[in-house]
């Protein structure tokens, strides 16, 4: 029969050595799994590009093949770093930490926020990465203008916690083609954003259609939430915007 100080010790030991193992295990796979997310991150971007057909191996090559300008613009617009060679995701526009930079706006500081300029069959595409917040958790994604800087060429969404067959509905390809051809200005050059509209977008006057889409049924916090990150998350690309206009 064990005492009761050689079964605590016993299972004090054990645990350590779990810890250790869970640690260690960890700490191996910690390089996967940051390699993983940055391929994603990758696919994204080429994705709302509508750069489609690559294969997960591939998409790092296609990612420098396809961005010819990775890009850090301050919050009056200007250039702080352009890359145009090498790996571009070693570059700082990929690795900025969009959730500081805009906690740093709301806050009345300065901040920075990345661009990826794409050459598609000679076609020159702005993409500009969103961040922003739906039902339960962060939302974000990326919108690619053409060369005009107001026709939307594509757009990705993703989320954390979003409800199944509701605002998960985001990541469809039913919403987000609702954005190709639509545009972020008005004829007389001011900003519009984007309308995520609750009950539809033949519900806006007719001009204003342009500039909307029709909300998720059923996901109405959601679809607030994709609006605010348009209209938030583009009003401090303005300023870049204006500039290369």
């Amino acid at each position: 029969m064990y005492s009761n100080g050689y079964i605590f010790r016993y299972a004090a030991i054990m645990v350590i050595i779990a810890a250790a193992l869970l640690s260690t295990a960890a700490m191996l796979l910690k390089p996967f799994q940051e390699r993983n997310m940055a391929i994603e991150k990758m696919g994204g971007i080429l994705a709302s590009a509508k750069i489609e057909g690559v294969e997960k191996e591939e998409t790092i090559i296609k990612f420098n093949e396809y961005v010819t300008e990775s890009i850090v613009v301050d919050q009056d617009g200007n250039v702080v770093e352009l890359l145009t060679d090498g790996n571009k995701e070693n570059g700082a526009a990929f690795k900025l930490n969009m959730k500081k930079q805009l906690y740093q706006k709301s806050k009345g500081m300065d901040f920075e926020l990345p661009i990826y300029k794409v050459n598609k069959d000679g076609e020159v595409i702005y993409i500009f990465p969103l961040l922003g917040t739906g039902l339960w958790g962060p939302l974000w994604g990326n919108i690619a203008l053409g060369d005009d800087l107001n026709t939307i060429v594509g757009v990705t969404f993703d989320h954390k916690g979003e409800t199944p067959g509701l605002g998960s509905e985001i990541t469809t390809d039913d919403f987000t083609n609702q954005f190709m051809g639509k545009k972020i200005f008005d004829d007389n050059n001011q900003f519009t954003s984007i309308i995520v509209k609750k009950g539809g977008v033949k519900t806006l006057p007719q001009d204003q259609q342009i500039h909307g889409v029709d909300a998720i049924s059923g996901g109405t916090i959601t679809s607030n939430g994709v609006n605010d990150m348009l209209k938030d998350v583009l009003e401090c690309y303005l300023p870049y915007i204006e500039k290369q206009k």
